[in-house]
């Protein structure tokens, strides 16, 4: 019953659409129609700069986080697999936005592996960071540390279901990048410069 309640608890805090609600909030427009048109942390630091794209990035992290540090506290790695797996739905079709689109789960998917395993998740920070400091694409970063989970959190000896949430993971952002890959291959993917105030850079990956 519990598992029950902290895997909707997942889905409803997944669901809260931080990016949307802050350029609404803050700037009184909707991120769908600016930039890539994607309510994750990438496009909002794209179009309002970093002040806001932060906050996006950190709350969207948060939401993922909290129920599956819950889960995996009060139950374990299973449950918070779950309730973590329930965020990045909420994610990725939230119920505050009518099941409509939302973003590609890149920061939830982040935060629902540290709260499940830290390790995992400083792990793939740094594949990231190294990644997106030799390319200069997001979506190749992002890509990168989401596929590097279930590697790292065998090489570490998590338990099979921290495994297969990070291959689960994994193969759920590649899906939601398709059209960013298919920018790569026909070299057309621009490279992300937004990192001052505010100011358009050139992304087009959002998590």
């Amino acid at each position: 019953m519990l598992t029950a309640v902290l895997v909707v608890t997942g889905y409803i805090v997944g669901s809260m659409p931080w990016g949307y609600w802050l350029a609404r909030i803050f700037r009184g427009e909707d991120i769908r129609t600016k930039g890539s048109g994607n309510i994750g942390a990438t496009n909002v630091w794209r179009v309002y700069g970093r002040g806001l794209g932060l906050a996006a990035l950190l709350l969207d992290t948060a939401k993922g986080f909290a129920p599956a540090f819950l889960g995996t506290m009060l139950v374990g790695h299973g449950t918070g697999v779950l309730a973590g797996a329930a965020a990045m739905l909420g994610h990725w079709r939230p119920l505050f936005l009518g099941f409509r689109k939302g973003g590609k789960m890149v920061a939830t998917a982040g935060g629902a592996f540290l709260g499940v395993a830290p390790a995992v998740a400083g792990a793939a920070l740094g594949v990231w960071l190294i990644v997106f400091g030799l390319t200069r694409y997001a979506s190749v970063a992002s890509i990168a540390a989401v596929a590097s989970l279930a590697v790292w959190a065998w090489l570490l000896g998590f338990p099979w279901p921290v495994i297969a949430f990070g291959a689960f993971a994994g193969a759920a952002v590649l899906v939601l990048h398709r059209a960013n890959i298919r920018r790569l291959v026909h070299g057309e993917e621009n490279r992300f410069q937004g990192l001052g105030r505010r100011g358009e850079s050139k992304s087009a990956a959002s998590p």
